[in-house]
């Protein structure tokens, strides 16, 4: 539905006032009903100890960092008020610890972004008069999106000006972000004309506060914080727009989706374009066609072929895990790919991912293609007696797994529907969650230093919906939070992030191009246990307890973490994980039964070597070779051929050397060794 129709526009307008009219009168009444409180002295604690007065109800974080420095007012974007995150305008409750948080943090990044996000629906609303769904920072932390329901209009880059032109009008006008708590029949009458929002609304559950936000025409649903006013977006873009279905579900409403990113001055979004701009080139997409790595059939949509060259870097990613769980105590299993509906149904993804699911009817009972390993190693631990002798139990396995996802969802390598995972599930006493956790860790920083990775670490805490015992759930946490102290690498909590089932901890990568990935996953789950009555007998032989499951990964996909070091490596392969490792070129046909030899000799070795027997000169094939990122470019003439040398050239660099076959290969073990 495009607004420019005078009926939409006073649709629209009609819409848009009621929704202000409502919400005014709704702060009018709160405002008063604070002044009407008791404004006693309250004690608000820094960061560094220091401590601050201020007034109930009345002084607000932005009054905090008034009075700190001008600076700290202009830059805080966001607070946090006894670990919950709390918009700098709105006031202080009660005694409290306070810290700021400016665009440098996490914190103050993704607020901005999730703020932006509403300065975007605002202008899409505006010019578009589509009906608002979502719209959240995005969970890779680079930017935000805005998911609509636009009727028969179909957005591209061509809407991009306009849609801008709108935000950077919102941004002019250095409109507030107001607050506001409402009851659900409030909600329900302020966003009645949206049926997207009645259903979130509907949802939420019957004890939740419900907040709604204003800035500027746009009031919207959100459960916040925001930063103080739309003036702190000092530059904005869009980026693309691509198709989505309303709660992610095929069956349902088609949306479009508006990614954008914004900064606090435009430098900064500057060198955010060129940035995308450099990553274009190295789409793993591109490299891979260009390396003859893989490839996808229509026939098969979001299941990739890797051809040989590709299918030699995946087996060396495999082998690469498999071979550290000889020594970190680690037992691989194979489990099936399809179990009756009736295991799925115990472990819970019946009831909730079942629409991700392929289903298949066999002997007319109901069949599903795992999406995960969990469930099935449960069953592996279930089938005989355990004692407690056995844990911590750590079973691997690399089987396929299958997920359905949305055909508008598919993305490269990085959202697929076949895959596979070094998916690992630790059954383990609560007494060994610390050190079981700690192994983990360590095994992350062993993989991601070999890979050139940096990463972060954020502990995801209990949740507002979580099941379980608190007794447990605190257990745990302090758990964790004990194996990240001594682990030693810094780390941040990420309050109620939780999984239902269990506490996380989150490790994003950053890779060369500073950009950053979840790829490793290690959480605890008290469920899968219970849902599969797991137990294990105690040392009282009586006495039977139930395991706590520990769910990792260090790659995550393999399929993804191929992309992402496709990518990070800008297509130049390290030479142990390289599936061009060396190729010989001979000078002139005579030479060549030498060629043929020195390849043997190499592939025996147990290194991926390949030889040039075209008729091309020799600086031809050279160039191919460097072209096609081989590591080494061994040039063999009558002189090597007599001496029994090679002429050695490496990737990207000019010269050469002359060396026996011997120091070769002692050369090229030595370059392996390196990297493990």
């Amino acid at each position: 539905m495009a607004a420019s129709h005078p009926k939409d526009e006073a649709y629209l307008k009609a819409v848009i006032d009621k929704r202000i009219k409502l919400f005014e009168s709704i702060k009018s009444q709160q405002l008063a009903s604070l002044q009407s409180l008791n404004h006693d002295t309250i004690k608000i604690t820094l960061p560094d100890g220091t401590v601050k007065e201020g007034k109930k109800w009345l002084s607000s974080p932005m009054d905090i960092a008034k009075e700190i420095s001008k600076s700290l007012a202009a830059n805080a974007l966001i607070a946090q008020v006894d670990g919950t995150l709390w918009d700098m305008n709105r006031p202080l409750e009660c005694d409290c610890e306070l810290k700021l948080f400016t665009f440098d943090s996490d914190e103050g990044r993704d607020t901005f972004w999730h703020s932006s996000a509403h300065i975007l629906g605002q202008s899409l609303e505006a010019t578009y008069g589509c009906k608002l769904c979502i719209g959240p920072c995005t969970t890779r932390g680079e930017g935000f999106y805005y998911d609509a329901f636009y009727g028969e209009l179909g957005l591209n880059d061509e809407h991009f000006k306009q849609i801008e032109a709108g935000a950077l009008k919102a941004v002019a006008e250095k409109q507030p972000f107001e607050r506001i708590e409402v009851s659900r029949e409030q909600a329900l009458e302020i966003f009645s004309e949206n049926n997207f929002k009645v259903e979130i609304i509907n949802d939420l559950p019957a004890d939740k506060t419900i907040t709604v936000y204003r800035c500027g025409p746009l009031v919207d649903l959100c459960r916040g914080p925001h930063i103080p006013n739309t003036s702190f977006v000092k530059a904005f873009a869009c980026l693309k727009a691509s198709s989505a279905y309303w709660r992610g579900n095929k069956d349902r409403e088609s949306l479009q989706r508006v990614y954008g990113i914004s900064y606090p001055d435009q430098k900064r979004l500057k060198e955010y374009i060129q940035q995308l701009e450099e990553a274009k080139k190295y789409d793993h997409r591109l490299l891979g066609t260009k390396q003859e790595l893989f490839f996808c059939h229509p026939l098969s949509p979001g299941s990739w072929f890797f051809l040989p060259y590709g299918t030699r870097i995946y087996n060396k990613l495999v082998e690469f895990i498999r071979a550290q769980y000889r020594d970190r105590g680690y037992e691989e299993v194979k489990s099936p790919n399809i179990y009756n509906m009736k295991l799925w149904e115990t472990s819970g993804h019946a009831a909730n991912y079942k629409e991700n699911m392929f289903l298949l009817e066999i002997e007319k009972q109901e069949f599903g293609l795992k999406p995960m390993n969990c469930p099935g190693h449960c069953l592996i631990f279930q089938h005989r007696v355990r004692s407690y002798r056995e844990l911590p139990l750590r079973l691997a396995d690399f089987g396929a797994l299958h997920r359905n996802e949305a055909s508008g969802a598919l993305t490269g390598l990085t959202r697929v529907r076949r895959f596979q995972q070094d998916d690992a599930h630790i059954f383990c006493r609560e007494s060994q969650i610390k050190a079981e956790v700690m192994g983990v860790l360590e095994f992350i920083d062993y993989a991601y230093k070999v890979f050139g990775f940096t990463y972060d670490l954020k502990l995801s805490t209990r949740p507002e919906k979580y099941l379980g015992k608190l007794e447990t759930w605190e257990k745990a946490e302090d758990a964790l939070k004990l194996a990240l102290d001594e682990f030693g690498k810094p780390w941040q909590i990420n309050e109620g992030d939780g999984a239902f089932y269990g506490p996380k901890i989150d490790i994003s990568v950053s890779d060369a191009l500073n950009r950053k990935f979840q790829c490793a996953t290690l959480q605890l789950d008290f469920q899968l246990p219970d849902r599969f009555e797991l137990e294990y007998s105690a040392e009282d032989e009586a006495k039977r307890e139930r395991p706590v499951m520990i769910h990792r990964a260090i790659l995550g996909s393999v399929e993804r973490m191929f992309a992402i070091l496709l990518e990070h490596y800008k297509g130049k392969w390290p030479f142990w994980l390289s599936p061009r490792q060396a190729i010989v070129c001979p000078v002139s046909e005579k030479s060549q039964p030498y060629a043929e030899q020195v390849q043997a000799q190499i592939h025996k070795a147990g290194y991926h070597v390949d030889v040039d027997t075209t008729d091309r000169k020799i600086q031809k094939k050279v160039r191919e070779a460097q072209l096609a990122q081989y590591n080494f470019i061994l040039v063999v003439g009558e002189e090597e051929a007599k001496t029994g040398q090679v002429s050695v050239r490496v990737r990207d660099k000019g010269d050469h050397s002359v060396m026996s076959m011997e120091s070769l290969l002692k050369h090229f073990e030595d370059e392996v060794a390196a990297f493990h």
